[in-house]
């Protein structure tokens, strides 16, 4: 192979950044790619070079990415260069170790730790007063302590318990995606009773406490483990393993997305082949921050990590300049993230189109037939949340389970309706933003968890919303052309007024009607 077609991914040639990335061999290498930056063409030219100039084996390379789509499209591309390198999620990749030291085990529904909190308050808690008690007291209803089986029963199906719920299976989801010691949660228990200004906090963690047991209970009784269980069970294994493990390279795609579980398994992997490691991702898009991923992992990569070295990948061929800017200016402005230098021979006349409305639906359909008028017929439509997209439709219109949206009025136009956070690593030639209104739901989202949570999740950054910030970021760039944020008239979301006066001469105010 001629060393011109070393660089040849797919049919495009890597530009100085991707090549200077190819050709790195650090130890470990952290890569920051912006957004549309081609990040996947950069891993799969990496992994072509290796294997033919470094005569590295297609089994002596591990890549890593996040979802079952992501990892499928991934290895499509790394096939289609003529490579069978397998792309794995971190739980096949537990699960592949497991199976290698004969470690027999079934693998626990996802929904189970949910399934048996609703079990727990259904049933289970009707024996256990002080328990009963407990709910009561974080529900904040009062009662007769002789009749609280009675006051219970009047209340397990109200939404504030099934608020109560949903909090109690996000902490503990948290509380084993961080790999804490068992003791962990007794030790939050002392200090929430200890503090003099008590707020009931040690009551939701002794609950949290007892629905863990249970849960335990449960997978022991059917011999099974959940996702987290299967990472650190593997983690703790390849500590004493005599198993020998031949990975030469370890690629993790989307790194801004790790845990500390997932990536101290990583670890004892390079512990026992002195591997090389290329994380590759953006800070910029991170946005799992709620779901137990810790940010810090990547913007301290150098300082953690020894023997590491960061390169850049600044030059977007999706985004054109002007959205660049914009978006860029937007999201740095949290000193936090690492500053980049986004380059795009893109160019596009006021990128980000403001369509304000009063009635959204109205306004929505007003959108469509502007759009399919102006020939962009491929549409992604970008909500904060599962049910916003039935704020804007109406019989006229069909949304399947993969989002896609048939319009009977205007049928050839090609849409499909997905949350922001599913959205990324997506990209389409028109982006809608829907509902963007100054209140607690939308952008920036102003609800805020228990503080409770903090023990358990990523330590939260001192910038006013952080990581919503990023999540507009993540809505704003998935689009090669342009992006309409339909905004409420009367009480826009304040992210709006700010690009608006920050990027006033990128900005378009659209009126429909005209």
């Amino acid at each position: 192979m001629n060393k011109k077609n070393l660089f040849i991914v797919n049919g495009y040639e890597l530009d100085n950044e991707q090549k200077n990335v190819v050709k790195d061999n650090s130890q470990n290498l952290l890569v920051i790619a912006s957004a549309g930056s081609g990040k996947s063409l950069t891993i799969v030219g990496k992994i072509k070079y290796l294997i033919e100039t470094h005569n590295i084996k297609q089994s002596e390379i591990l890549c890593i990415s996040f979802t079952n789509d992501s990892c499928r499209s991934l290895e499509n591309s790394i096939f289609r260069n003529g490579y069978e390198v397998k792309v794995l999620t971190f739980h096949k990749l537990a699960l592949n170790i497991l199976k290698l030291h004969k470690i027999s085990f079934s693998i626990a529904s996802e929904d189970l730790l949910e399934y048996i909190t609703d079990e727990y308050f259904e049933t289970i808690i009707l024996n256990e007063p002080y328990y009963m008690y407990i709910t009561l007291k974080l529900l904040k209803i009062r009662h007769k302590i002789n009749d609280i089986s009675k006051y219970y029963n009047k209340n397990k199906s109200s939404k504030e318990l099934k608020s109560l719920k949903k909090q109690i299976t996000k902490f503990i989801h948290l509380y084993k995606s961080n790999a804490y010691k068992n003791y962990y949660l007794e030790k939050i228990y002392y200090k929430e009773k200890n503090k003099i200004l008590n707020k009931k906090t040690h009551l939701f963690i002794l609950l949290c406490i007892k629905i863990l047991v249970e849960y335990n209970k449960e997978l022991n009784s059917q011999n099974k483990v959940d996702f987290d269980d299967m990472i650190s069970m593997s983690t703790n294994i390849l500590k004493t393993s005599t198993k020998k493990l031949n990975f030469k390279y370890i690629f993790i795609d989307e790194f801004q997305d790790t845990s500390k579980l997932r990536f101290n398994l990583i670890k004892e992997i390079i512990n026992k082949t002195n591997a090389k490691l290329i994380a590759v991702g953006d800070d910029y898009q991170s946005i799992y921050r709620f779901s137990g991923c810790d940010l810090s992992l990547f913007i301290n990569f150098n300082k953690t990590i020894k023997k590491s070295k960061t390169l850049k990948i600044q030059t977007t061929y999706r985004n054109s300049k002007e959205l660049s800017l914009v978006s860029t200016d937007f999201v740095k402005k949290n000193p936090m993230q690492i500053k980049k230098q986004i380059m795009s021979s893109k160019k596009c006349y006021k990128p980000i189109k403001i369509i304000y409305y009063e009635n959204q639906h109205k306004t929505f359909i007003q959108l469509l037939k502007y759009l399919y008028k102006s020939n962009e017929h491929k549409i992604l439509i970008l909500g904060r949340n599962n049910n916003e997209i039935y704020k804007v439709i109406n019989q006229d219109f069909e949304i399947k389970k993969n989002g896609e949206i048939t319009y009977e009025k205007i049928p050839e136009l090609k849409i499909r309706y997905l949350t922001v956070h599913k959205s990324k690593g997506l990209e389409e030639e028109t982006v809608i933003v829907l509902s963007l209104e100054n209140n607690n739901w939308s952008f920036p989202n102003k609800t805020q968890d228990l503080k409770i949570f903090n023990h358990v999740l990523s330590k939260q950054e001192k910038y006013p919303y952080a990581e919503e910030r990023r999540l507009f970021y993540v809505a704003l760039t998935r689009t090669k052309n342009k992006v309409y944020l339909l905004t409420n008239k009367n009480n826009p979301s304040i992210f709006v007024k700010e690009i608006l006066k920050e990027s006033k001469k990128l900005i378009e105010i659209r009126d429909l009607q005209n």
